[in-house]
């Protein structure tokens, strides 16, 4: 009888969707889009296809920063003021969708990906202090000793001359090894030929795995919920489908590793310094700083150790770096303008997540920058935004607008950012967090590494182009929401970006 009520439960709610989708009227109707693809999922097949580079470009070309379309989702936007306020100013009415938050809280636990409101706060608090700039000098060390193994471990493929190798391979390497001794004072790969550690796997594994679930994502805010925590974990166990099945290995690798990790560092801090001063880090990385902050701090502001685990898992959000390169300092490496504007123009062309996704939990009006023109033919400054709408915000068209940055918007221009920027540019006020772009988006859910990420990129180009020269050797295509290379036309699944690289 239980379960009649939940498939009951099921149906109604589907039926629900329908209805609305096709007949219930309400404020988004003026808003122009293109027409729905399909009768259940409406346009999301095209928006969130593999390669639908092409649809968001013409969604932006034709009809400009505000549209809407059907499926789960409401509205698609790129405008500056919109965009202002679902991520800044009224970023407690649009919060991110249930099924991200259900998704990071299955593969992550209670981390900063998975929490809301006064909870989330209290743990970017936490997190602050140890992604400022004078702790990055401190895991300087830690930077310098990870880029020369990723240039020895290069070095010895193309010791007897050039060699095309997988360098998405290798940086993935390099970028967890990364967060792992300067976040985790962890090592995870000594970055030589053939180790695999079972961590790094993992973590490689993980988002195409996760993709191919994209569907019933969907459905995990109330999936969660049925039954206690075994009972759950007994269902996924034993269904009958072999991705689910991947799913459970990933976290359960990543879970014990975590959990590793995280009471060896506790043990040592609860010996005394010298303890620590004998592990990966020395005691300078952000989970030993991390530990010790929460140890200090008072009964209201302390995280629970499953939300600190939590912290452990976050390297695909937080990639930090810091900056030592021969005679480099950090200053010196961060005041590079020829480097930086490399940085920043491929972070603005080639953003690596190119959307994001929002909910209105209330009833809003969402203001616009530029009039819309209606269906009906009427100009909109602004709309009603119902509750419970979803929102894409459009990372890629946000920084390739060519209102905003010219005409030549879509090509890469180092010129751009070694000169004053366009008075456009500063009049659009971009909510982003990074140099008026949206790559590392805005408000209270900003990416909280993104300096390091930036620092990651400058001292891995420094290390890699003084020694190394890279030649292209195959046609690579590039998948959307979280970009990610291949073969052009291989069979092969395996992201990957095959280079010829030579000794200098």
């Amino acid at each position: 009888m239980h379960y009649g009520w939940l498939l009951l439960c099921a149906v109604g709610l589907i039926l629900c969707a329908v209805w609305g989708s096709y007949f219930a009227r309400n404020s988004l109707d003026n808003i122009p889009g293109p027409p729905r693809q399909h009768w259940w999922t409406g346009n999301l097949d095209q928006i969130f296809a593999r390669y639908a580079w092409d649809f968001h470009k013409m969604l932006a070309d034709r009809y400009g920063p505000v549209s809407k379309f059907y499926g789960l989702f409401g509205l698609y936007m790129f405008d500056p003021k919109a965009m202002y306020h679902i991520m800044v100013k009224d970023q407690n009415t649009f919060e991110v969708t249930p099924a991200f938050l259900a998704t990071n809280k299955v593969l992550f636990g209670d981390g900063l990906l998975s929490t809301l409101g006064e909870r989330h706060r209290k743990q970017r608090k936490m997190l602050n202090p140890v992604f400022s700039i004078s702790h990055m000098r401190d895991m300087v060390p830690a930077f310098l000793v990870v880029t020369k193994c990723l240039r020895d471990g290069i070095a010895a493929q193309v010791e007897h001359g050039p060699r095309e190798l997988n360098m998405l391979e290798w940086l993935n390497r390099t970028a967890l090894e990364l967060v792992g001794q300067s976040g985790l004072g962890y090592s995870f790969d000594c970055l030589t030929e053939g180790y695999a550690n079972p961590y790094s796997a993992a973590i490689k594994n993980l988002l195409p795995t996760i993709f191919k679930v994209s569907v019933a994502r969907k459905f995990l805010p109330f999936l969660i919920n049925v039954g206690p925590p075994n009972f759950r974990r007994f269902i996924v166990k034993n269904f009958p489908w072999k991705v689910l099945k991947e799913i459970c290995n990933i976290v359960d690798v990543m879970d014990e590793t975590s959990m590793k990790v995280f009471e060896e560092k506790r043990r040592a801090l609860s010996k005394g310094d010298d303890a620590v001063l004998h592990q990966v880090g020395e005691g300078k990385d952000i989970m030993s700083i991390l530990l010790r902050a929460n140890m200090d701090a008072s009964a209201e502001d302390r995280l629970p150790d499953s939300e600190l685990v939590a912290q452990m898992r976050l390297g695909e959000e937080i990639q930090q770096a810091m900056a030592e390169l021969g005679g480099l300092d950090y200053d010196a490496l961060a005041n590079l303008p020829y480097l930086d504007a490399v940085c920043r123009e491929t972070l603005r062309l080639y953003p690596p997540v190119t959307t994001v996704a929002r909910t209105a939990t209330d009833n809003i009006v969402l203001p616009f920058s530029r009039p819309v023109k209606g269906n009906d033919g009427a100009y909109m400054r602004e709309v009603l935004v119902p509750k419970n709408t979803n929102v894409v915000v459009s990372i890629l068209n946000s920084n390739r607008d060519p209102e905003i940055w010219g005409d030549d918007a879509l090509q890469w221009k180092l010129e751009r950012w070694l000169s004053p920027l366009p008075q456009s540019v500063i009049d659009a006020e971009i909510p982003g967090v990074y140099s008026h772009l949206m790559t590392f988006i805005g408000g209270g859910r900003a990416c909280i590494g993104f300096k390091f990420s930036e620092l990651e990129m400058k001292i891995v180009l420094c290390t890699l182009i003084q020694a190394f020269k890279f030649t292209p050797t195959k046609e690579i295509d590039w998948t959307m929401q979280v970009s990610s290379p291949n073969v052009k036309g291989s069979e092969d699944a395996k992201w990957q970006m095959p280079l010829r690289v030579d000794s200098r």
